[in-house]
This record gives C-alpha cells, sequence and structure tokens, in this order.
C-alpha cells in the first residue's frame, strides 16, 4: 500500500466517533500534493447537507487529534469541506444511493466507441457497474473507470 494511502486510512479512522457524535457522515479522505503542497482534505456530509459551523468544528477537533497523533511525516494543510455537486461514487453506499439515478462515467478506454457516458445507474458490484444510457444496459468494468459520479444537469 503507498505511503499516501495509509495514511488517508489513519485519517479516516481518526474521525469515526466524532463524525458518528455528530451526525455527520465521512465521504471520502485524500491526502494529495498539489504545486508542491501536500494536503490532508476531508469531505463531509449529512441530510440536508453540511453548513461553515459543521465544517468549523470538524477541522478544530482534527487539528487537535492529528497534532497529538502526529503520524503524518510531511507538512500539509488540513481542508474540511463538503463533497459538493456531483459527488463522486466511491463507497457501496454512494452506488447504493445512487442506483436508478443519473451518473456521469468517464473511461480509460473506450467502450462502444465512447471514454464519456451519462445514463442511470442500474446495477453494481465489486467488479462492474451497469449503466444505461438510453435504452440498451451497458456493463462497465470498475478497472476502467477513471470517474464515476452524480450527474448534474446545470441546464435544469
Amino acid at each position: 500500500m503507498a505511503r499516501h494511502e495509509d495514511i488517508e486510512k489513519k485519517a479516516e479512522m481518526l474521525c469515526a466517533g466524532f463524525l458518528s457524535e455528530h451526525g455527520l457522515e465521512l465521504v471520502d479522505v485524500e491526502y494529495v500534493k498539489e504545486a508542491g503542497t501536500w494536503y490532508l482534505r476531508y469531505y463531509i456530509d449529512k441530510d440536508g447537507g453540511v453548513n461553515i459551523n459543521d465544517c468549523e468544528s470538524v477541522s478544530r477537533f482534527l487539528s487537535d487529534e492529528l497534532d497529538r497523533d502526529d503520524f503524518i511525516p510531511d507538512a500539509y494543510t488540513l481542508e474540511v469541506s463538503s463533497p459538493g455537486l456531483g459527488r463522486a461514487l466511491k463507497k457501496e453506499k454512494d452506488y447504493q444511493r445512487n442506483l436508478g439515478k443519473e451518473i456521469e462515467i468517464r473511461l480509460y478506454r473506450e467502450t462502444s466507441g465512447q471514454k464519456d457516458w451519462t445514463g442511470k445507474l442500474v446495477s453494481f458490484d465489486k467488479n462492474s457497474v451497469t449503466v444505461d444510457p438510453g435504452g440498451t444496459e451497458l456493463v462497465i468494468d470498475r478497472k476502467n473507470i477513471a470517474m464515476i459520479r452524480e450527474y448534474v444537469d446545470w441546464d435544469a
């Protein structure tokens, strides 16, 4: 497992109890380097959506916990935010929540002549995703998925 994946797993475990106590859900944790700076990003959510106060309380909690545990060797910036519109499907509950809804998929390699697909999420398992882009179901190998997220119709 890569070092950044170890850090993400530890960072995820660090906040599970706190989030649960406050009715919050951890959508994702990422530890990434951008333009020479490391970022530890927490994406949180709850029914009705999160607000700035939710993000602030989680950030304060995490700041103290991360300082105490001190398991990240690099200097980094901590960010806590909402996953936003068009959030990525990462966990099984994300897929479950989007069954029957429009999703957007970007592939590494073309399937049926395309790399980008939009359609209803019909089913999923650990190896594949089935989507209906308009009358014919398409089964896509998860290894070929570069990005999968909720579809947002900006024209609606």
